[in-house]
């Protein structure tokens, strides 16, 4: 059976293993940054089972990572051939930079190579083709030997050349055994460094290098409290890091540091800004041997581990943002946005452009990143899950996620829940007048809004100037505001169990072009 084959191999090692110590933390960092956007992974994407060969398959993890650390090496006086090996399978080269702490003038490394044609069983036979091998195959409760010259490995089966010149087909071999490992084969990937070295003897030596195939992301936990007016509450907030490793290495008792940032980086055939997630940890919330600790760095902010930690390879590994933070008063929004077309940039003068419009009303909860709300700290983009307790039975149900960014002190945050049930909103359009030879054009809205509540709402209702980029309200039977160059906000009250309707009328003008703007595809002129 093919689960049941096995390669052995023979008379070959490898040296130069790291040197861990008490102070490890101190000596080896890792300082990981991440472009994955919060909660666009899927949970099969970063399961164990997935590895490297499955991220270099198009599906790299979104994210790298630069590590520093010291080994202990002995060299000889004059040039040193040193194996660099449990490096990451996903290393930059061109990134490895060599220190030696021991003598830094008189030691330096004059060529680099990177080996990285790892040993796999297609690649042994593929080497030992023309070879002397030696197979085993199961015979009844016995194991029969076969010994030859290799002359075909495809198709899952070997063709083996005895001494006597006898050819055998063997399908279903349960071991294979090879004298050696083939040159140009590695079990890891491998830095091959030509040192030279004034003074012979141990020296310790500093090296850094930066690796892809390795994310992280923040995910907070908010519980929510509802409050008897049903317009808001408190939540308690808890926050994660999680991180995923598959850069093809483990990472055993590092210093851990994350990056918060745009941190720019060049990229074949183009150039990208790498937006790294921040890793949220003031020292308020945190305690100095346990937790996070946040510093200014350069435009960026660096949060750093107060323990050392271990990310194997091939792991997704969560870690404790920051103590859970409780009573944080939260407001309840609904938000109601019958229309989200853009404007275009020419006159959309189609009468029904726009008409077809959406009933749901989304549902917000909204507090302040401040101090007296118990936090007052940047936190870093991340998914929000909340969930609500059941009066009933005391149990915890999710009642909605959201992604939300990069957010500083005194900040507003905005955690989409949903849709409204009990809330409904139509849009109409009443009136509709064109004059395209004068470049005027005038439209009239009505505006409903029903609440199947038993307690009063607020509804925020946003409307897109969507036709044209000059226009100005000309009459509203409720007050609004403008927003920006395209979109007013009407607040409105609605009463339990109540209706509200309001009219709007929007007056446009533009320079009179040679012909009438073409509607988008699907859209018939009035």
């Amino acid at each position: 059976m093919e689960s049941m084959r096995k390669f052995s191999c023979l008379a070959f090692s490898f040296v130069f293993l790291p040197i861990l110590s008490a102070n490890a933390a101190e000596k080896n960092s890792l300082t990981i940054y991440s472009t994955v956007a919060p909660g666009s992974l899927p949970p099969s994407l970063y399961r164990p089972s997935v590895g490297v060969g499955a991220w270099a398959n198009g599906n790299q993890v979104p994210g790298y990572a630069t590590i520093r650390e010291e080994r202990e090496i002995t060299l000889k006086s004059g040039a040193n051939d040193i194996k660099f090996t449990d490096v990451p399978a996903l290393i930059d080269p061109t990134t490895v930079t060599f220190k030696s702490l021991t003598d830094p003038t008189g030691t330096s490394v004059v060529e680099q190579d990177y080996h990285f044609d790892l040993v796999s069983s297609q690649k042994l036979l593929e080497r030992y083709l023309g070879q002397d091998i030696t197979v085993d195959q199961v015979q009844g409760t016995g194991m029969q030997n076969f010994s030859g010259k290799l002359l075909s490995a495809g198709g899952g089966g070997l063709i083996l050349q005895d001494q006597a010149g006898k050819i055998t087909t063997i399908n279903n071999y349960a071991d294979i055994h090879f004298p050696e490992l083939p040159g140009g084969l590695i079990v890891k990937p491998t830095l091959l460094w030509n040192v030279t070295a004034d003074k012979p003897g141990k020296q310790t030596i500093e090296t850094s290098y930066k690796t892809e195939g390795i994310t992280w992301w923040a995910d907070y936990n908010a519980l929510y409290t509802e409050n008897k007016n049903g317009d808001g509450g408190v939540i308690d907030l808890g926050a994660w890091v999680t991180i995923v490793n598959k850069s093809g290495a483990s990472y055993d008792e590092v210093g851990l540091k994350l990056v918060a940032g745009d941190v720019h980086q060049v990229q074949p055939e183009q150039q990208s800004v790498f937006r790294a997630q921040s890793a949220l940890a003031a020292s308020a919330l945190a305690t100095p041997t346990a937790g996070f600790a946040e510093k200014s760095f350069f435009e960026f902010h660096l949060y750093t581990l107060g323990r050392s930690t271990a990310i194997p390879d091939n792991s997704t590994k969560q870690i404790e943002l920051f103590p859970e933070v409780t009573h944080v008063p939260v407001e309840k929004q609904f938000v109601y946005i019958s229309s989200s077309l853009p404007f275009y940039g020419t006159p959309m003068l189609n009468r029904d452009y726009g008409n077809q419009g959406n009933k749901k009303i989304d549902v917000y909860l909204k507090f302040k990143n401040d101090k007296k709300a118990g936090l007052g700290i940047p936190l870093p983009a991340g998914r929000v899950r909340v969930s609500k307790q059941d009066d009933a039975d005391g149990a915890t149900e999710f009642i909605g996620e959201d992604v939300i960014d990069h957010t500083p002190k005194d900040e507003d945050v905005l955690i989409k829940m949903g849709e409204a049930f009990d809330i409904v909103g139509e849009r109409k359009q009443t009136d509709f007048r064109l004059d395209n030879e004068h470049g005027v054009l005038d439209e009239t809205f009505e505006i409903t809004l029903s609440n199947h509540k038993d307690n009063d709402v607020n509804v925020i209702v946003k409307e897109n100037m969507y036709r044209m980029s000059n226009w100005e309200i000309t009459n509203s039977s409720e007050k609004y505001e403008k927003v920006d160059a395209h979109t007013v906000r009407f607040p409105v009250s609605v009463d339990k169990n109540g209706t509200t309707k309001f009219q709007y009328t929007v007056h446009y003008t533009w320079g009179v072009p040679s012909s009438p703007a073409i509607p988008p595809r699907g859209i018939l002129p009035h």
